[in-house]
């Protein structure tokens, strides 16, 4: 009788589980992004120099200049969180003042509302149902401007009377001796080998890569499960504009975060009434990458820029929602209304806001 041989069972190595996997991934994209952005601030800040000759040849120069240049450039670069960290390299390479720099950073944020209304605006053309994504897209623009132009105002007199002189945050030694460590030899072989406007550009590409991969971290978010969860809670003001704080502060991007609810808008599930505050507070947390850009480019005075662009939109919008809300929303849904219902008004509605920042450059 012939005797089998004993074998062993192949031994099966368990596979690592999907979310150690997924939150290992994360870590490395999440590093990677990191990087990037620190990497971004240096090479601009090395090869701030090499737009000088750009900027005099556009003449850029005075707070409507300036202001002008950020918008553009938020829609050249469809974001306005790369323009406002570029405005602080500017401020540390000594080309804009820091009255000019206020008025880029809030250039940057005009263009980056801007962004979510044209996108609706090319799907209205083309005839698709995007009634929902176009209201996002107003709502979005005039909300912006409604409150960023006083909060202008207000901070352009706290930055000349010195107000928040006193807060002024330096780049830590610690920090600055990591970054000198990592970095330098990598920017010290980029303006030996490239002119001081490529390192510029090469800067900026970076810069949006690192908010690219910031993005593809973001896990989706389904429509109906932010309704059934948040649903009631969204048609409270001050709680909309709390997590309207939270969401963009995670997200980085105002577009990224105001399309967790454009869905939920285009679908009823919320009325856009309910999604002015949460606008209003994604517009103060969108600085919170622009508060840490300042930090790098080791100018004191950058902190405390855009410290006064938070404190003043903060203000502005508390003040609304105080003691105003009510016909704030009324009168923006009414201007949204008259927009939307007709394809000429709103055409000649983002004719006029495209020429406005190109006015503004030329002036």
């Amino acid at each position: 009788m012939a005797v089998r041989p004993l074998t062993r069972p192949p031994v099966e190595v368990p596979a690592a589980p999907t979310g150690t996997r997924r939150r290992l991934t994360g870590l490395l994209l999440g590093a990677g992004a990191f990087f990037l952005f620190i990497l971004a601030i240096e090479l601009l800040k090395t090869g701030a120099r090499g737009l000088a000759g750009i900027l005099q040849g556009l003449s850029v120069h005075g707070v409507a200049n300036v202001l002008g240049f950020g918008w553009v450039m938020a829609y050249l670069a469809m974001s306005g969180s790369p323009v406002a960290a570029v405005s602080l390299t500017l401020l540390g390479g000594g080309l804009l003042s820091p009255l000019e720099t206020f008025a880029m950073v809030n250039g940057s944020r005009f263009g980056a509302s801007f962004i979510v209304l044209f996108t609706g605006f090319v799907y209205y053309l083309r005839g698709h149902r995007g009634r929902g994504v176009v209201s996002m897209g107003v709502l979005s623009m005039v909300t912006t401007a409604t409150i960023y132009l006083p909060a202008m105002a207000l901070g352009a007199l706290a930055l000349q009377a010195g107000w928040l002189d006193g807060v002024r945050f330096g780049s830590p030694a610690l920090l600055a001796s990591v970054i000198d460590l990592l970095f330098d030899p990598l920017t010290a072989a980029a303006r030996v080998h490239l002119p001081g406007l490529a390192v510029f550009a090469l800067g900026f590409a970076t810069m949006l890569g690192a908010f690219r991969l910031f993005d593809r971290l973001l896990p989706e978010v389904r429509s109906d499960i932010v309704e059934q969860r948040w649903g009631r809670w969204l048609a409270r003001p001050f709680t909309t504009f709390a997590l309207g704080l939270l969401v963009t502060s995670v997200t980085l991007s105002v577009s990224v975060s105001l399309s967790l609810l454009v869905p939920l808008a285009a679908r009823g599930y919320i009325r856009r009434g309910h999604v002015i505050p949460y606008i209003m507070g994604a517009n103060i947390s969108t600085f919170a990458d622009t508060l840490f850009a300042s930090l790098l480019v080791r100018t004191p005075v950058a902190f405390t820029i855009v410290l006064t662009e938070m404190v003043s939109v903060a203000l502005v919008s508390l003040a609304v929602l105080v003691l105003g809300f009510r016909p704030y929303r009324d009168a923006l849904l009414a201007f949204n209304k008259r927009v939307t219902t007709s394809r000429l008004r709103f055409s000649l509605f983002v004719a006029a806001l495209a020429l406005v920042p190109l006015a503004l450059l030329l002036l």
